[in-house]
């Protein structure tokens, strides 16, 4: 067979290599690590990447230490490793190599006499609400994502949608809701201080949070609110819990528990006020869409409605929104981030009018939407 020759390019097209296929040359690359001007660049982009390579043994490092209630142990005082390993029924040369890798990871430090204590960031890992909750779910995530390539190729059946069931409506196991009201309820805290420190509730005389779980953003708002009147509103297995909250916060005497659900039932009408706090990331487009509608019509001329979750970026892709809360609501196997501007345009779909998008302290906390209806 006559050799085929090769096609000429197309008139317009570069010769030239793409910067993408020069920076992926070996010999580039041996220049640029060298270069005065460019070897800090590489160097930082190397680590970069074996950061990325490594994260799979960051993450279980972390998830071991939790699990082991290591940080637990360290918070009233620097220990030796032979005293955690025994505390942890862990091997003591295997416990080394363990607090070894903490220390790498800037959770703990090395102190005097062979001892170890938490770093800053190693006592926030204590501190921090629902954080260690979240971290000691994590395996079921990591189960999901073993074979990473079917799972993006939707070829798996996730394990983690049959953790939070919730979301598919229906009847819900009374266990099964308590679990999830425990993890969101902790997790709810941080939540709770970055919304209400961006959105101003000035004017608002009743506020009703749907989706509320056992009321754990409910407190938040009354303690710093105390002529604020409130309504929970979230499933029959889930609802009712809130109550001893509400009592032991003092606020049972402003507070109301509605149940039912928003998918099936109309939302109690009387509030000027409503909040979605991690709600529409749990559910696909259909039935945001039906939802938000539901609070458009339950919401008086002027009333407000107020959506705190997690975020893409959209067109500026994000690490919390687009490489964890993105893969983590794929694993759920309903819902999505969604970017603020979607949401935005979901709530005008809806009815809304005036959309505005507060900023917030710490983006990978939660981001905000704020609708109004009606023109104010």
């Amino acid at each position: 067979m006559a050799d085929v020759p090769a096609p000429m390019p197309s008139a317009g097209r570069s010769r030239l290599p793409s910067f993408a296929n020069i920076i992926a040359r070996r010999g580039f690359q041996k220049w640029a690590a060298r270069f005065p001007l460019t070897r800090r660049l590489v160097r930082r982009e190397g680590e970069a990447l074996f950061d990325l390579l490594a994260g799979f043994c960051h993450s279980q490092v972390l998830l071991a230490l939790v699990q082991l209630e290591i940080p637990q142990a360290l918070i009233e005082g620097p220990a030796t490793s032979r005293s955690l390993a025994a505390k942890s029924g862990v091997p003591e040369d295997r416990m080394a190599v363990l607090l070894k890798a903490g220390t790498a990871l800037g959770l703990l430090k090395s102190k005097r006499g062979g001892r170890v204590g938490l770093t800053q960031r190693g006592a926030a890992l204590v501190g921090v609400p629902g954080l260690q909750t979240m971290i000691r779910h994590h395996d079921v995530l990591y189960r999901d994502l073993a074979d990473p390539v079917a799972f993006f190729r939707g070829e798996t059946d996730p394990e983690l949608a049959g953790f939070w069931p919730y979301v598919f409506g229906g009847e819900v196991d009374p266990q099964t809701a308590a679990t999830y009201s425990d993890l969101m309820a902790q997790s709810q805290l941080l939540v709770a201080d970055d919304t209400l420190d961006a959105v101003s509730l000035k004017g608002v005389r009743h506020l009703m949070d749907v989706g509320g779980g056992t009321g754990a953003f409910l407190a938040e708002v009354g303690a710093r609110f105390p002529d604020l009147k409130l309504t929970l509103f979230d499933l029959p297995a889930v609802a009712p819990h809130a109550e001893a909250r509400f009592a032991q916060a003092g606020l049972a005497a402003r507070t109301e528990i509605a149940s039912g659900s928003f998918r099936t039932d109309a939302l109690p009408a009387g509030p000027d006020a409503i909040s979605l706090v991690r709600v529409l990331y749990d559910h696909t487009d259909e039935t945001v869409a039906a939802l938000l509608a539901k609070v458009h019509d339950a919401l008086p001329e002027g009333g407000q409605l107020i959506i705190s979750e997690p975020m893409s970026g959209g067109a500026r892709p994000q690490r919390a929104g687009d490489a964890y809360f993105a893969i983590y609501t794929l694993a759920m196997g309903t819902g999505k981030a969604r970017s603020a501007d979607e949401i935005a345009q979901m709530c005008r779909g809806a009815g809304f009018q005036t959309i505005a998008q507060p900023a917030v302290r710490r983006p990978f906390i939660t981001a905000c939407v704020v609708a109004t209806k009606g023109n104010t």
